[in-house]
């Protein structure tokens, strides 16, 4: 009975002290207090691990950086808006950041946790994607990291799943036989969350508003993301491309991007003259 007192007081505790914005309010106006019960390390890691487990799966199947030129390109837009991530959080700035291209049909990037980047070539290729529209979706996603989405929705998700309790037990390392099963079940489900969970419209909408500024920063033009929106829409007819699985894009998103873009172009003007 100590026990369940003590893991339910520490879930009530982490839920009063685990509301908190991840990033520093900034031109894009993004500063909505988000839920955070997993800790960061912990998330972290799970990412660090899916990220290794796909590279592996990658080199078997011999799609990982097979186009040297296409990667320098992919790191190179990717590198200059890593650049920009201080201005947001400053502790980004020593994140581990990796960015990798693997070979596939799939309309798709993403960034984990922690800052582990990938982006699938049918992006590049069904796109034909300018370096100005790749910085756009790149920096979206790196958007989608800065603010923590996935471990948001990590966090949403194991409560809901396993209840206070089993979360009270990752959370405190209890070892009864039934809170240490759920608990590493939970575990387990670290990187399925993060790809089987679709980001919420509110996180879609702060990942447009801090991507299109970081992509401004980082000297791409921001009406890029505009035109990107309008190809991936081109491009969805009956089967719309796996990227809108998490990532909807409609009219009404483009109209909002459309209304954004004024807001962030003098710091892309500022850019082009440093």
């Amino acid at each position: 009975m100590k026990k369940i007192t003590l893991i339910l007081l520490t879930t009530c505790t982490l839920q009063m002290t685990g509301c908190a914005t991840t990033t520093k309010d900034s031109v894009s106006g993004v500063h909505r207090t988000q839920l955070m019960l997993l800790p960061a390390s912990q998330v972290a890691d799970m990412s660090t691990q899916a990220y290794t487990q796909t590279l592996q799966e990658s080199q078997k199947k011999h799609t990982l950086n097979t186009d040297k030129a296409q990667l320098e390109r992919v790191r190179g837009i990717s590198n200059k808006l890593i650049a920009q991530v201080g201005i947001f959080r400053p502790d980004a700035v020593q994140w581990k950041w990796e960015v990798n291209v693997d070979k596939s049909d799939q309309v798709n990037a993403y960034c984990m946790p922690g800052g582990k980047i990938m982006v699938l070539t049918g992006l590049i290729d069904q796109l034909k994607a300018t370096d100005d529209e790749l910085g756009a979706v790149i920096g979206h996603e790196i958007a989608h990291a800065l603010r923590e989405h996935g471990r948001e929705r990590m966090s949403q998700a194991y409560v809901q799943q396993f209840g206070l309790q089993a979360l009270g037990a990752i959370l405190t390392k209890g070892s009864s036989a039934a809170v240490g099963n759920a608990s590493v079940q939970a575990a387990g489900l670290g990187s399925q969350l993060f790809f089987a969970l679709p980001n919420g419209r509110e996180q879609e909408r702060e990942a447009d508003k801090i991507g299109l500024e970081l992509s401004a920063r980082a000297g791409f033009n921001p009406e890029a993301a505009i035109t990107l929106w309008q190809k991936m829409s081109a491009l969805g007819g009956a089967k719309p491309p796996e990227f809108f699985s998490t990532h909807p894009a409609n009219d009404s998103r483009i109209a909002e991007l459309r209304a954004l873009v004024p807001k962030v172009k003098p710091l892309y003007e500022a850019s082009k003259s440093k």
